[in-house]
């Protein structure tokens, strides 16, 4: 029987789940509507307006989303 890796026995099971968004497939797929909302939200909070464009990747919302949560302190 050939020991294999089994994921639920992982001591870190989150660290398969963040990934580098310039590593992501669907990276360069506009962003989802959930991204704009929220990154909407975040602008305004942190006074960034220009941090929104409505023609940001999946990748570059959830970048932006980050810095402005950092930002924010979230």
């Amino acid at each position: 029987m050939v020991d294999q890796h089994n994921p639920k026995t992982d001591p870190d099971p989150a660290s398969n789940t963040e990934k580098d968004p310039d590593d992501w497939v669907t990276g360069d797929e506009p962003m989802t509507g959930a991204q704009g909302s929220y990154l909407k939200t975040l602008s305004e909070q942190a006074h960034e307006p220009e941090a929104f464009a409505e023609d940001l990747s999946k990748a570059e919302a959830s970048k932006r989303i980050d810095a402005l949560r950092s930002k924010l302190k979230m």
